[in-house]
């Protein structure tokens, strides 16, 4: 399959049927936790339609040229968050879900960070990926040839702030 071009129209749409995908569902979270880099934006509109709080989890694993090879997996040893404690109910959301390692790994990480507190967690993606060995419990797009998804930021990443100029 070709690699896969998205624009940041079709970007924010998608995130706007995310949003209504879990709203069909009837369940209900109170708190929001993203995966930096990719799901920083799905977490941030996602916060604001269900006005919930929004924490952010870093992780890493892509590097090399054009960032698409993969590589060990890197955890946050923190969350950021301006709540006090971790909500019960977290709607752990990320870009896409390709290996399906990183979800499979934050999880349990976000289930020992609550101390006991946290009584669900349901997971959002734009994307799946047929290869990956999780599945996502909402999802807009499910893609069985694994592409490549060019998202609309991905140009900054060749850009420095000499060339903005």
């Amino acid at each position: 399959m070709p690699d896969l071009y998205i624009s940041w129209s079709d970007y924010h749409h998608k995130i706007e049927q995310l949003a209504v995908k879990i709203y069909q569902s009837g369940w209900q979270c109170n708190q929001i936790v993203c995966l930096s880099r990719g799901g920083l934006r799905i977490g941030d509109i996602l916060s604001r339609i269900y006005n919930q709080p929004l924490a952010i989890l870093a992780t890493s694993s892509y590097n090399g040229p054009g960032k698409q090879d993969r590589g060990k997996l890197v955890i946050a040893p923190h969350l950021t968050m301006t709540t006090e404690q971790l909500g019960s109910r977290i709607l752990l959301v990320d870009d896409l879900v390709d290996s399906g390692i990183t979800l499979e790994q934050t999880v349990p990480w976000l289930k020992q960070y609550g101390h006991g507190q946290v009584e669900e967690i349901r997971t959002g993606v734009i994307w799946y990926k047929a290869c990956s060995v999780v599945a996502p419990d909402y999802y807009v797009d499910y893609l069985p040839d694994n592409p490549w998804i060019h998202q609309p930021f991905e140009h900054y990443e060749q850009i420095t702030p000499a060339q903005l100029m």
